[in-house]
């Protein structure tokens, strides 16, 4: 089975690209090929576009609070959501997501989906630190267009399987890693935070913590240790919890997720 796993980027660029892993998934273990780096939404649309069978592992929300939606009152169907907010331009929607989140009160200014608990990831409508609403807003309508499947949101090809990752749910909650690993700022780079990713490596080699051996050649593994932003490892991270849920029945998605929502894949 041909895995991918994307780090996305709602503003890929050269300096800042999508990361997208690609292997291949025999058994319970997983090599990776090689780390492809999107500088354009045009690459990561021809990515989406390769023929399968793939299953990909992909960092972004793919839906939005069922009590967002509810309280604004967008289609609660995700294609007819998704195609409402790509309507907006990016300015237009901060400012509906900024003005919603005013209105809320103090402690509970964000809505949560019911997978965000969990897998401990932030609120699809965060605007910083990560900016994942505008992922959300950049990603998920390119999902739409390609057609691919998405299990538990809208069906596609079957032969294209896009799931939700999330790497610090790896890394924090499954391997039990609390000290940062990474950073965009050079500065911060630390030979510290490469020794965390070179423990957050070892661990997938030897299968830790989804039972999924990675395997990869030394000059990869080095050249992904030594990435101080950890976008080569969390594309990685992204594969190896796609692989995971392609062995898994419903790709691990429980039939309690709410609808429209989305999940993430082994929260």
């Amino acid at each position: 089975m041909r895995i991918y796993g994307v780090d996305f980027t709602c503003a890929p660029r050269r300096a800042k690209p999508i990361a997208a892993a690609v292997g291949l998934l025999k058994g319970a273990r997983l090599r990776i090929e090689r780390v492809e780096q999107l500088g354009s939404f045009a690459e990561f649309e021809a990515l989406l576009a390769r023929p399968g069978p793939w299953v990909g592992g992909f960092d972004f929300p793919f839906s939005l609070p069922r009590e967002l939606v509810r309280d604004l009152g967008w289609p609660a169907a995700w294609p007819d959501l998704v195609a409402h907010c790509a309507a907006y331009e990016r300015v237009k929607f901060r400012e509906l997501l900024d003005a919603y989140r005013a209105s809320r009160p103090v402690g509970a200014k964000y809505a949560h989906r019911a997978t965000d608990y969990p897998a401990g990831s932030s609120s699809p409508m965060k605007l910083v630190n990560p900016p994942v609403a505008l992922m959300f807003h950049e990603g998920a309508p390119r999902l739409l267009a390609a057609g691919v499947h998405l299990p538990a949101l809208a069906p596609g090809d079957g032969r294209r399987v896009a799931l939700e990752a999330y790497p610090g749910l790896l890394v924090r909650k499954q391997l039990g890693i609390r000290q940062s690993y990474k950073s965009d700022t050079r500065s911060e780079q630390t030979a510290t935070r490469r020794a965390v990713r070179r423990r957050v490596m070892d661990a997938l080699k030897t299968g830790k913590p989804l039972g999924v051996s990675l395997r990869l050649g030394d000059a990869l593994e080095k050249r992904i240790v030594a990435d101080g932003a950890a976008d080569l490892l969390d594309a990685v991270i992204c594969a190896v919890q796609g692989a995971w849920a392609a062995t898994r029945p419903a790709y691990s998605i429980p039939a309690s997720a709410p609808a429209g929502e989305g999940w993430i894949v082994s929260a």
